[in-house]
């Protein structure tokens, strides 16, 4: 934010960009906008400087480029910024190759840590009667071939018959994704669960554990910590989802796993997220484009503007703004009681379209 702001002591707002992306993105970016501007009135905060950047097919046609450079230059000016979801499998055959558009920003300004809760809500039908957890994803190597080397892919084929992945794991990076589940523990409930497979994959898997360890037990002694093979936590988190607080995990097991708990919790359609650094974030839903139900006001937006809530809420612990954190609870207040209202949108089982689900939401952001 800038300066003189009567919130922060600066005369402008917050810039967040805003990067539509395919399918429902344009739909589902747009009802969180305004969402987000609504909570940002009702807490007092000055207007958003939305700075609209184009990303996708739409990039495609105008710059031949699914990430046209002057996207990546003016994200690098902004204070955070919300990515639609996108497809990069409905791009021309030419651009389909690499990673998509969002793993290149990632990797472009260093989001390390995928913070990824699930939680069920009264009125949304779920198979877990009992969930509230967040799983922290190492976002920068792992199992993810185009994120773990330094040029080129960390998957290869040597010979027509045999195909080899490379996992990575650094000591460096397990060793920051550490620090924030801890401190995203100590501020919940103060319990932390360390996901790996070390019996099978002892260097790799097993390094992330160990330096997990060594960070809780150095820094975060009132964190209470254990561990678990992924394998079992996929088992305990469809028996006992509750059992779980936070929990830290390398990249693949991440990914499956906040899926998993998604869908537990309800639907894909809740399962917000935000990628981060230390001074850098994105507010990014955990589901995809759904090029089906584009254009059709159908799309749920509940997950994109619970993102955005949490990028509300990163956004004033970085810069100590108790009004953002006020203008996120508001948000994420206003959802969950919208749902309690049972008023959902088809992927729920509800009637209710995009545009007045969220009519909903910003109704009650003043009911707070």
């Amino acid at each position: 934010m800038g300066e003189n702001d009567p919130v922060t002591g600066s005369d402008s707002g917050l810039r967040l960009g805003l990067v539509e992306g395919d399918g429902i993105g344009p739909e589902v970016v747009r009802a969180t906008r305004e969402v987000v501007d609504e909570a940002l009135t009702a807490a007092g905060v000055p207007p958003v400087d939305w700075v609209p950047l184009p990303m996708g097919t739409a990039a495609i046609a105008e710059f031949g480029d699914p990430l046209p450079e002057p996207t990546l230059r003016a994200l690098a000016g902004l204070d955070a910024w919300i990515l639609g979801p996108h497809d990069n499998a409905s791009y021309p055959p030419e651009h389909r190759l690499g990673p998509p558009p969002g793993g290149v920003i990632r990797k472009h300004f260093g989001l390390y840590a995928n913070i990824r809760p699930a939680r069920t809500f009264p009125g949304v039908r779920s198979t877990a009667a009992e969930m509230d957890l967040v799983i922290v994803r190492e976002n920068s190597e792992g199992f993810y071939a185009d994120r773990n080397m330094f040029a080129g892919s960390g998957e290869f084929r040597p010979t027509e018959d045999v195909a080899m992945s490379v996992a990575v794991v650094t000591r460096r990076a397990s060793e920051r994704i550490a620090h924030t589940a801890c401190r995203l523990a100590a501020s919940r409930r103060k319990r932390l669960t360390i996901v790996h497979k070390a019996n099978v994959l002892p260097m790799t898997t097993g390094l992330f554990r160990d330096v997990c360890r060594e960070v809780a037990r150095a820094h975060y002694p009132a964190v209470v910590v254990d561990d678990e093979h992924v394998d079992a936590t996929a088992a305990h988190l469809v028996r006992a989802p509750g059992d779980y607080d936070v929990l830290v995990t390398e990249n693949l097991f991440g990914d499956i796993l906040s899926d998993l708990a998604g869908e537990l919790s309800g639907s894909l359609g809740l399962a917000a997220s935000i990628n981060c650094s230390e001074t850098t974030a994105m507010a990014q839903a955990v589901h995809g484009a759904a090029p089906a139900l584009a254009g059709h006001n159908r799309a749920n937006p509940a997950a994109l503007q619970l993102s955005a809530a949490m990028l509300l809420q990163w956004l004033g612990a970085r810069d100590d703004v108790p009004a953002l954190r006020h203008a996120a609870e508001r948000i994420e207040h206003a959802v969950a009681a919208v749902f309690a209202a049972g008023v959902a949108t088809a992927d729920l089982g509800g009637l209710a379209s995009t545009s007045e689900f969220t009519e909903q939401v910003r109704a009650r952001i003043h009911r707070w």
